[in-house]
C-alpha cells in the first residue's frame, strides 16, 4: 500500500505530463522528454524555485496533507448498544438525542470557574496569513456565537503596519484589538472564548501581556504546530512591509535590504517576499519563568500548543504542563491544515494522530497514576466532522475535553461567504437556488439564529451564519452518536464516550492503541450472557 501521494499536486500549481506512468518514488513520468513544458514540480522548479515550496495562491487557500497514514480514524468504528443510558434517566422519553448535553468546561480546577464551550470545540490558531486575517470578522462571529473557543495565532502584532512599538514592546496594535473584539462583540451567556497565542517573535514584542490588557480570556504558549516543524510563514507583496517586517526582527527573504534584490522585485523577476519566523527553544527554566510572568500579568487561564514532535518532546509538553499546572495543552498532529506551510514538509513531516494521541493517553495514565495535575487536553490535526469529534473524545477519554479545528471553520466560512457573493450580484448559484435567494432562506441556522440575536441578524456576516449552520450540524451529528452509544452528557465523566466505546478494524489498529479488535470485543460479558440462557 503507497502511503505517500508522489506527483506533482495541484496545491503547488504543477501537472505531470503523463497521468498513468509516474515514478512512485520520484514522482515525475516514467519518460521525461526533452521537449516537455508539461511543468511537472520538479520542472516548474526550475523556473520558481523556492516558490514551488508552498501551497498556492497564498492568501486564497488553506491546505491540508494529503499523506495517507497506516493507521487513520477509518481504521476504528463506533459502537452502540440496546441497553440502559448514562447521564440521563432509562426512559425512551427522556433517553432521545435532542437531550444530550454537550456542554463543556476548560480548565475547571484548583478553584477556576473554567472555561464554558456550547460544543467541544475549539479553533487552535489561526495567525497572520491573509486567509485568516481576511475571513476573521465571520469566523470570530460564527465562533462566538456557536460558543466555540477561537485562538488568535502568531504574529498578528508583528505584521500590523499600524502597530506602536517602543523599545521593542508593542503599545498599541489595531490589528489584534479587532480581533479581540469581533469575538467579544457576539460572545453570548459567557460561553466561548478568544485566546492569543504567542511565539518568539510574539514573546519579544510582549504580545500576551498586551493582550491580557485588551480583555483576552486565556493566553497561549506555542512550541509549534503539526503542519509545520518551523514557525510560522507568510508571502508579503510589497517591499515597504517586507522591510518594515526585518525592521521588526523577522527573517524575510529574498533580503529586502538588499540593493540587487530591491531591483529584481521592482523588475517583477519575483513578486513576493517571504517573513518566517524563528525556531523556539524550550528549555524547563525558561518555560518556568515564562507561566510565572504570564500570570503575574494577570493571566488567569494559561494554554499550552505543542506540535507533531517526536514523543520525547510530547512527554516534556505533558510534563511540564503538569508541573506548572497549565489549564489546558493542544496537542496537534501531522495531517492537519494550514494558511501557509512547506507543501512536501506537511506531507512527510511529524507524528501522525493515531499514534500520538495514543502516546498522550498512555502519559496522561501516568501522570494520574502519580497523582499528578493533569491539563485539560485538546486533540487536533484533521478533524473536521461529528464523527470525527467522538472519535477523539473517545480516545482520549477521560482526559481529553475537546477537539481542535481550524480549517474545517475556516472552510464554512469561505463556502458560505462565496455563495452570499455570488447571490449578492445576481450570478447563478444552482447550487442553493433551490433553497431561496436571501439568508433566511438559504442557511439553515438563520432562525435559530435570530432567536439568538434578534434583528442583528441582518449585521452578521454570511460566513458567520454559515459557521453557526455548520456548528449545528456538527452538534445534531454528535449528538445522536452519543445517544446510540448511550452517553448524554458531556460535562459528566461516566456519561461522555470512553475508549469502550470504540473497535478497531484491523489488527494492525488494535495492536497500537489497545482498543480491542472487532471480533475481540466484549468476548467475556457475551459468554456470561449466553451462560444464563
Amino acid at each position: 500500500m503507497a502511503f505517500s501521494r508522489v506527483g506533482s499536486s495541484a496545491a503547488v500549481g504543477a501537472a505531470n505530463r503523463t497521468k498513468e506512468d509516474v515514478n512512485p518514488i520520484s514522482g515525475l513520468c516514467g519518460t521525461c522528454w526533452e521537449s516537455c513544458v508539461g511543468l511537472c514540480e520538479v520542472g516548474k522548479s526550475a523556473i520558481r524555485g523556492p516558490e514551488m515550496i508552498y501551497p498556492q495562491p497564498f492568501g486564497d487557500v488553506t491546505a491540508a496533507s494529503i499523506k495517507r497514514y497506516p493507521v487513520d480514524w477509518g481504521a476504528f468504528n463506533i459502537l452502540g448498544t440496546a441497553v440502559g443510558a448514562k447521564g440521563i434517566e432509562s426512559d425512551s422519553d427522556k433517553a432521545i438525542f435532542p437531550n444530550v448535553k454537550l456542554d463543556i468546561t476548560l480548565g475547571k480546577k484548583e478553584g477556576k470557574e473554567g472555561i464554558k464551550l456550547r460544543v467541544p470545540v475549539t479553533v487552535p490558531g489561526l495567525g497572520s496569513t491573509d486567509v485568516a486575517r481576511k475571513n476573521w470578522e465571520a469566523l470570530a462571529a460564527g465562533c462566538a456565537l456557536s460558543g466555540i473557543l477561537l485562538t488568535v495565532g502568531e504574529n498578528v502584532v508583528g505584521m500590523d503596519p499600524d502597530a506602536t512599538i517602543e523599545k521593542g514592546k508593542v503599545k498599541e496594535s489595531p490589528a489584534l484589538k479587532s480581533r479581540i473584539d469581533m469575538y467579544k462583540k457576539w460572545q453570548k451567556d459567557g460561553y466561548g472564548a478568544i485566546v492569543v497565542q504567542e511565539n518568539v517573535e510574539d514573546n519579544r514584542l510582549g504580545v500576551l501581556e498586551y493582550a491580557l490588557k485588551l480583555g483576552a480570556d486565556a493566553v497561549e504558549l506555542k512550541w509549534g504546530q503539526g503542519a509545520k516543524n518551523i514557525g510560522g510563514e507568510v508571502k508579503i507583496r510589497t517591499l515597504k512591509k517586507a522591510q518594515m517586517l526585518q525592521e521588526r526582527g523577522y527573517i524575510v527573504l529574498p533580503d529586502p535590504s538588499n540593493p540587487e534584490v530591491v531591483e529584481a522585485f521592482k523588475h517583477k523577476v519575483f513578486r513576493e517576499f517571504e517573513r518566517h519566523s524563528r525556531l523556539g527553544m524550550v528549555t524547563e527554566e525558561g518555560f518556568a519563568n515564562r507561566v510565572k510572568e504570564l500570570r503575574d500579568a494577570g493571566a488567569k487561564y494559561l494554554f499550552l500548543k505543542t506540535g507533531a514532535y517526536r514523543f520525547e518532546d510530547l512527554a516534556r509538553a505533558l510534563a511540564f504542563s503538569s508541573k506548572y499546572k497549565i489549564d489546558v495543552l493542544t496537542v496537534d498532529a501531522a495531517g492537519g491544515g494550514t494558511g501557509m506551510s512547506p507543501w512536501r514538509m506537511m506531507n512527510e513531516w511529524g507524528t501522525p494522530p493515531i499514534e500520538t494521541f495514543q502516546k498522550v493517553f498512555e502519559y496522561a495514565q501516568e501522570l494520574e497514576k502519580q497523582g499528578k495535575h493533569i491539563p485539560d487536553i485538546v486533540f487536533a490535526g484533521g478533524f473536521s466532522l461529528e464523527d470525527h469529534i467522538f472519535k477523539g473524545l473517545a480516545f482520549g477519554a477521560p482526559y481529553v475535553k475537546a477537539i481542535g479545528m481550524a480549517r474545517a471553520p475556516l472552510t464554512a466560512v469561505m463556502a458560505s461567504t462565496a455563495i452570499w457573493r455570488r447571490i449578492e450580484h445576481e450570478s447563478e448559484q444552482s447550487l442553493v437556488d433551490k433553497y431561496g435567494r436571501d439568508k433566511g432562506e438559504i442557511f439553515f441556522g438563520s432562525t435559530e439564529l435570530k432567536n439568538l440575536v434578534g434583528e442583528d441578524l441582518e449585521e452578521i456576516p454570511a460566513g458567520a451564519i454559515g459557521v453557526f449552520t455548520y456548528s449545528m450540524r456538527i452538534s445534531q451529528g454528535l449528538k445522536q452518536l452519543m445517544a446510540g452509544a448511550r452517553k448524554f452528557n458531556l460535562a459528566e465523566k461516566e456519561s461522555r464516550p470512553e475508549r469502550s466505546d470504540l473497535i478497531a478494524l484491523t489488527p494492525r489498529a488494535a495492536e497500537i492503541t489497545n482498543i480491542p479488535y472487532i471480533t475481540e470485543h466484549d468476548k467475556e460479558i457475551a459468554k456470561e450472557i449466553l451462560s444464563k440462557a
